[in-house]
């Protein structure tokens, strides 16, 4: 509760909210632990815990006891499957995936994902819940991480199997200019190496064959070092300390890593749009855009992979 009003009283700070309206959106939210108090009248309930499934199924199950038949259950996992969330429950219909990024106040797009026992009324319902605070909502398959996790997953996968493999990791970021939001390896920092091994383990599950976990980044997990880079922008010397030097390395110029990760992420969307994962390359597009900060104005991520013949070149077609 102190987090939300404190949030509340920046935008008041900022001029962008008057005392009035403040007062009024901090009586709107209330907290509550008794499950019967929080969810016997609730209309749509969204779970926010631990990435664990088992945890988010306990959750799940202890409001089914309390909530109305007709409350829709809404999960905000960034990578689990919907459907095995729902199985246990008596009204598995009623789980449907409501994926938000961080910083949520920030970040405009909410992943809509419908599981197998989905039904369309919950689907339509969180649909229309999310264009509420003003997001942009993309329908999704459920299936392994979804759009941007996905595609991130590879993405970051393939550059550490890169750098694992001998080419120094400033070289590694420098392959990416006007492409991602910020190199790879700086990258790691906001997102939290934890959370980006945790995507990539769940992907690895689903896809071994191509989705790669790097030992040194497991390394860095299991230290608890939070960054790749020092504050001087130099790789951090408790990171340089932990990883393990490739036993015949393998150094990648700028262009080759480039076409190499490039040519990995036409292959991963062009699998995602056979598998239905994504309805559209445009979809993707604006998921990538919008929740993993791609340069805009490469028009999208598969407008890109077009012109620069990537797209013929893996896949034997363009996507648009």
């Amino acid at each position: 509760m102190s987090y939300v009003h404190a949030e509340i009283d920046k935008l008041v700070a900022k001029g962008r909210l008057t005392t009035d309206g403040a007062n009024r959106l901090k009586a709107l939210v209330t907290a509550e632990v008794d499950y019967a108090k929080a969810f016997s009248d609730a209309d749509f309930i969204i779970e926010a815990v631990f990435e664990e499934m088992g945890v988010k199924k306990t959750v799940f199950a202890n409001a089914e006891k309390v909530a109305p038949e007709h409350a829709v259950f809404a999960t905000n996992t960034s990578s689990l499957s919907i459907t095995e969330m729902a199985a246990d429950l008596a009204h598995p219909e009623r789980v449907v995936g409501f994926h938000f990024f961080n910083p949520v106040a920030i970040m405009p797009p909410v992943e809509i994902v419908k599981g197998e026992t989905t039904s369309d009324e919950a689907l339509a319902t969180a649909f229309a819940t999310s264009g509420g605070p003003g997001k942009t909502s993309i329908p999704v398959k459920d299936s392994p991480s979804f759009i941007v996790n996905r595609l991130l997953g590879r993405f970051m996968g393939e550059v550490a199997g890169i750098a694992d493999e001998g080419t120094p990791v400033p070289e590694v970021d420098k392959a990416f200019a006007g492409l991602s939001p910020m190199p790879p390896f700086v990258l790691l920092g906001p997102v939290g190496p934890a959370i980006a091994l945790h995507n990539n383990e769940t992907l690895n599950r689903a896809f071994p064959d191509r989705m790669y976990v790097s030992p040194n980044l497991q390394k860095v997990v299991e230290a608890k070092i939070g960054s790749w880079y020092a504050a001087d922008g130099t790789v951090a010397p408790e990171v340089e300390a932990l990883v393990v030097p490739a036993a015949d390395p393998v150094v990648r110029s700028v262009e080759e890593i480039r076409t190499a990760v490039l040519e990995a992420l036409a292959d991963e969307i062009r699998r995602m749009l056979d598998e239905g994962v994504a309805l559209a390359p445009e979809d993707i597009d604006l998921a990538m855009i919008m929740g993993a900060g791609f340069q805009f104005w490469n028009g999208g991520i598969t407008k890109l992979l077009d012109r620069e013949g990537v797209s013929e070149k893996v896949n034997g077609k363009r996507f648009h």
